[in-house]
């Protein structure tokens, strides 16, 4: 039996601490690793004790939702709150990160940022880490199967067998099956 690779392990790590994420408008994970051993982890959520975005909705600025602490960040809070030097480590992430993680990686002595998928990619970030000596490396994830749509599908499915089951239903089985798709593709 093959056994999981660093990567793949560290990565799975990232996409399991997603699934705590309380943003609803992308669950991200974040890994800190040293000489193998993960020192902290982290995913996008509010700030402690503060209302959460599963609970009252994204707080929207610009674009962005300002309601939340990224992964990235947490994961490097919880190395200062506990006295952890995060310089010389690698961290597994799991989307590229944003402009202002990347800043804070490199200044917080990050040395790889792993990445399972593209989001956004800033042209700057990418300089940043390029000019800063950061290298940059895309592991998907392809050992475990971590379905961060489970909540969704379950309300599709039950959506659905509720739709079929009324009496002259008039379910739109062209958008039900467009929904299906989306969720539970690749």
């Amino acid at each position: 039996m093959d056994r999981i690779s660093w990567d793949q392990y560290f990565m799975a790590q990232s996409h399991l601490l997603a699934l705590r994420s309380t943003c609803t408008r992308l669950m991200v994970g974040a890994t800190i690793v040293r000489d193998k051993r993960i020192i902290a982890g982290g995913y996008n959520g509010s700030v402690s004790g503060s209302t959460h975005c599963v609970d009252d909705g994204c707080y929207v600025i610009d674009g962005h939702c300002v309601r939340t602490v990224h992964a990235e960040a947490n994961a490097l809070l919880q190395c200062a709150k506990f006295g952890v030097p995060t310089d010389g480590a690698d961290i597994y992430v799991t989307h590229f990160p944003c402009l202002q993680c990347c800043k804070q990686l490199i200044q917080s002595g990050i040395q790889t940022v792993f990445y399972a998928e593209d989001y956004h990619n800033h042209e700057y970030a990418i300089e940043l880490f390029e000019e800063a000596g950061v290298k940059t490396k895309k592991v998907e994830l392809e050992y475990l199967a971590v379905d961060t749509k489970y909540q969704e599908k379950l309300e599709l499915v039950e959506k659905l067998f509720t739709e079929l089951e009324s009496p002259g239903s008039k379910a739109d089985i062209n958008e039900l099956k467009s929904e299906a798709e989306r969720l539970f593709s690749n």
